[in-house]
């Protein structure tokens, strides 16, 4: 059976289900998932636990052994796999579909997997036998709804702009949000305003060099601008960010060059990798002709030497006009 996540808590209320499937990429919701499934596990009576860790050169005949044998105490026992990249290989597929056609009674098999391809035989077999619930990332657009709720479980009453305020400070990171909302019931009783997340909650923002140009490309030219601003704030050299910039400018004046001469921006894209960055590609191509391109690629360049110190300048301020152009943005006048 498939689970929504938002419908778990009910179902925990009932007996537990012989395998549990949680699978997703965001550790924050697998992590309270599992610490859910565990406590009411206890609370079943299953109170012998054994994790196992699915990772290069496992014993899959170890989870066999496992499921076969008999406590001496007759408890209800919990049996954890760590699946950290959702592929089992040959083994580990034939062996769960196989504890899947005969689960051991008195026994709970939890599995706490990277994201899995549904198409799998052994994740069709896991979710006839049992309950699979799939994570995805929050998208941004949903975080402050998910922020008020999470607010509300605590016991705060959150206002819409707090909420967004807070879901600007934590980009996404749900772990942080959580942590930062804990903080807060705290520290304020009942309604959480913006101005009462302004003074508790620190900038847990934490930017890479990579998360600048996707936001540059995708046309952001305020969270690019603010992404860089963290970058020298956290002391990160400007001859890195340059590399970054220009690497990724290089690649777009080539590509528009194709585009230009009448091949599409998707089929151009093609070939970037991860895959999940091509819309990325696309909507910068679609954004900027060529000869943008080409222009920046000059003041990539000239960037790159201020860094170097073969330039006078402001190397930060000429790198923020070079986003800001990367993006889009009017900010990018006199940039090239």
């Amino acid at each position: 059976m498939t689970l929504y996540p938002e419908k778990l808590a009910e179902h925990l209320k009932q007996p537990l289900a012989p395998i549990d499937l949680l699978a997703g990429d965001e550790p924050l919701q697998l992590g309270e998932a599992a610490d859910a499934i565990r406590a009411a596990a206890r609370a079943q009576g299953y109170s012998s636990r054994e994790v196992f860790f699915a990772e290069r050169g496992f014993d899959w005949q170890a989870l066999r052994a496992a499921g076969e044998s008999l406590s001496l105490f007759a408890e209800r026992r919990l049996l954890e796999l760590r699946l950290p990249t959702g592929k089992p290989g040959d083994a580990g597929a034939a062996m769960l579909t196989e504890f899947a056609a005969r689960p051991p009674e008195d026994t709970v098999l939890l599995v706490i997997s990277a994201r899995v391809d549904k198409k799998n035989k052994w994740v069709g077999a896991l979710e006839k036998a049992g309950v699979f619930i799939e994570f995805w990332p929050i998208e941004a657009a949903q975080l402050p709804r998910w922020i008020e709720a999470r607010m509300a479980s605590r016991g705060l009453a959150a206002d819409r702009e707090a909420a967004q305020l807070l879901a600007d400070r934590v980009e996404g990171n749900l772990l942080a949000a959580a942590q930062e909302i804990d903080k807060l019931a705290l520290l304020v009783s009942g309604k959480a305003d913006a101005e009462a997340v302004r003074e508790a909650v620190a900038d847990s923002a934490r930017f890479d060099i990579f998360q600048l140009t996707d936001a540059a490309l995708a046309g952001d030219a305020p969270r690019a601008l603010r992404m860089l601003g963290a970058l020298r704030g956290e002391g990160v050299e400007p001859v890195l960010v340059i590399w970054a910039l220009a690497r990724e400018i290089r690649q777009l004046a080539e590509m528009a060059f194709k585009v230009a001469g009448g091949t599409p921006a998707a089929r151009v894209a093609g070939s970037v990798w991860p895959k999940k960055r091509q819309p990325l590609f696309v909507r910068a191509l679609e954004r900027l002709p060529v000869k943008a391109w080409e222009r920046l690629l000059l003041e990539a360049a000239l960037v790159d030497r201020q860094v170097k110190g073969a330039r006078p300048g402001d190397a930060w301020q000429s790198l923020e006009r070079l986003v800001a152009a990367m993006a889009g943005s009017p900010l990018s006048r006199g940039a090239a």
